[in-house]
C-alpha cells in the first residue's frame, strides 16, 4: 500500500484532496511537527464491491482493462440426459468393488 505523509495544517487546508488519494488506496499519515499522530486509511476491500475493487487496482497500474477484441468465446455446455453423471459415479463405484 503507498503512503504520504503530511502534516496537520496541511492536512486541514487540503482534506479532500488527502480523502480522494485515501480512495485511490494510499495511506496518510498525519503528522504534528514531523511526529506521526494519527493515520486515514482506505476502508478493507471487503467492503467494496467488486467492480470498486477493480478500479483501484487500474487506477494504481497494477491490472489493465481487459481488451475486447480478444476475448475468447466459452463454449456452451454439453446438454445431457437427466441423472447421466449419477449413473457414471453409480458404475464406477460398482467397478471397484
Amino acid at each position: 500500500m503507498q503512503s504520504a505523509s503530511v502534516g496537520i495544517r496541511d492536512a486541514k487546508m487540503h482534506l479532500s484532496k488527502y480523502i480522494k488519494m485515501v480512495q485511490k488506496g494510499t495511506e496518510v499519515i498525519i503528522t504534528d511537527r514531523g511526529r506521526p499522530v494519527g493515520k486515514i486509511v482506505p476502508i478493507q476491500d471487503e467492503d467494496r464491491t467488486l467492480e470498486e475493487r477493480i478500479k483501484v487496482l487500474e487506477d494504481q497500474g497494477l491490472i489493465e482493462k481487459k481488451s475486447t477484441k480478444r476475448m475468447m468465446k466459452i463454449p456452451s455446455p454439453i446438454p445431457v440426459s437427466d441423472n447421466i453423471a449419477q449413473k457414471f459415479l453409480q458404475e464406477d463405484r460398482d467397478y471397484d468393488r
